[in-house]
């Protein structure tokens, strides 16, 4: 069974998963939440039972949906106290977004997160891209700022690369702070971060790794192996994004049939053994963020904290999923 973890060296205690927000931020033209009254108390029975069922943290950004993610969460956490449903309040990530714009918008739109959000502080936020036009030291101390107001509890980034990481988290030193954390793109088909320095200078330094995307947009869960029919109505952005072809369906075949073989062996799901090899075949070092449209995904996810495989297991997805 997982336990919380220490994010980063700082004083707060995570889930190995937490729960991904970015699905919750559709729009319509008009600025109106396209959920309507069924989908609304589907996010709101997903984002309880996570929370009821081993997830202790939610991660969510200013980019999704211009703060109609944050506005869901503030919503529902806010329903979830007056009905007294969580023994504690979840902990919320969010991110500031940096695409041409200055690290001094970090302190004009953090209001609008907290409105948002409901609450009085962040527990962790991160700078969601390194493409601000402001000096990466600009926009520490812009954070930092944040936190001495006592509007943020701790600063993570994200998408950046091993070299970006150390030198935030060096500049984050200067004002007795340390990185937290650092969310990149990471699952069995993506170990990028093992190969370019970043999840080696984590651990060094004892940063964590959020990894988004744990599942490939589906590929990790056995579904489009299963029905590759099912590729057909996956939308064009979505399988550019994440390589969804039917040649990819072929390579991975590998990855897949020894996937189902230990998903029978543990009496889990397929998803649940991706989640569980990537919560713990770097030790501590990785958290990450499935997120969940339907109840039953939400099930699926906190099931893959209720057991943890072999090291030999481990070794072998290794082993398959590097060779792809």
């Amino acid at each position: 069974m997982n336990k919380s973890r220490q994010l980063g060296n700082t004083d707060l205690y995570l889930s190995p998963l937490g729960l991904e927000t970015w699905q919750y931020s559709t729009k319509d033209s008009g600025g109106r939440s396209m959920w309507g009254n069924a989908e609304t108390k589907t996010v709101y029975d997903i984002i309880k039972y996570s929370l009821q069922n081993g997830m202790n943290w939610i991660d969510t950004a200013e980019i999704y949906g211009n703060g109609t993610s944050e506005a869901f969460i503030g919503e529902t956490t806010q329903r979830l106290e007056r009905e007294k449903a969580l023994e504690n309040n979840p902990l919320i990530a969010s991110k500031w977004f940096p695409l041409a714009r200055s690290a001094s918008s970090i302190s004009k739109t953090i209001d609008d997160r907290l409105k948002y959000l409901q609450v009085p502080t962040i527990d962790l936020y991160q700078i969601h891209q390194p493409t601000s036009r402001s000096s990466l030291r600009k926009q520490i101390e812009a954070m930092v700022s944040l936190a001495d107001q006592h509007k943020v509890k701790q600063i993570g980034v994200s998408n950046f690369s091993a070299k970006q990481m150390i030198k935030s988290h060096r500049l984050l030193q200067e004002y007795g702070m340390t990185l937290a954390s650092n969310q990149v793109k990471y699952n069995l088909l993506h170990r990028n971060p093992e190969k370019n320095g970043v999840i080696e200078a984590a651990k060094e330094l004892g940063i964590t790794i959020i990894a988004y995307s744990p599942l490939q947009q589906g590929l990790l869960t056995g579904r489009f192996h299963e029905h590759p029919e099912s590729l057909s109505k996956v939308s064009r952005f979505r399988k550019l994004q994440s390589n969804l072809t039917t040649k990819t369906l072929q390579k991975t075949e590998p990855l897949y049939q020894e996937l189902k073989r230990l998903s029978l062996d543990y009496g889990v799901t397929i998803s649940q053994i991706s989640l569980n090899w990537l919560i713990n075949a770097q030790g501590d070092t990785v958290l990450a963020i499935p997120g969940a449209s339907k109840i039953q995904q939400a099930k699926d996810n906190v099931g893959a904290l209720n057991f943890d495989l072999s090291s030999r297991d481990i070794q072998r997805l290794n082993r398959i999923s590097t060779d792809l």
